[in-house]
């Protein structure tokens, strides 16, 4: 908990992980304004708006600032957790794809070039035959290719090393 909304700010931590739950009208900063702070310092946590005096435009507003969710007072009690309950999964769920990118853009550091171009092949669906023709190198040396790729990543199975190369698509996408 913080007493202001500029306390939260100059100590958040970008490991912290959670959300945000603020009133429109609190002393200093509105609600609407930390959302903007927060967008601006790239602060990347649900925030929940809580407020006795809602109206269209103030919702909308919060809404089109990021809002996850917006709450009039007085809230239910059940309502509130539930609110507060999906926050917290969305945020660990963004955390989690984020670590996910990460970790495979880091696997990704150990292939060459030639690996790479192979790797996105492989996960658009084309066969050794099609890579050996687009690439001018035989159907041989791809598979040589292949078998390196998934001994750098780890990779089981060919659906491993698909899926790797699917989500290096989307990290550089």
């Amino acid at each position: 908990l913080f007493a202001t909304a500029e306390s939260f700010i100059d100590t958040y931590q970008t490991d912290w992980s959670g959300c945000v739950l603020t009133d429109l009208r609190m002393p200093g900063m509105t609600g609407l304004e930390l959302q903007s702070a927060l967008r601006q310092r790239q602060i990347d946590l649900p925030v929940v708006v809580l407020t006795a005096h809602g109206d269209v435009a103030t919702v909308r507003a919060a809404l089109k600032n990021g809002a996850f969710d917006f709450l009039e007072k007085p809230v239910d009690d059940e309502l509130l957790v539930d609110v507060l309950q999906n926050a917290l999964r969305i945020d660990q769920e963004r955390r989690s794809t984020v670590t996910t990118r990460a970790a495979t853009a880091g696997r990704l550091e150990r292939l060459t070039a030639r690996e790479r171009e192979v790797l996105a092949l492989l996960a658009a669906g084309r066969q050794n035959r099609d890579i050996a023709a687009h690439l001018g190198i035989s159907p041989r040396t791809v598979e040589v290719h292949k078998a390196r790729i998934m001994e750098k990543l780890d990779c089981r199975s060919l659906a491993d090393l698909i899926r790797i190369g699917l989500a290096a698509d989307r990290t550089v996408n």
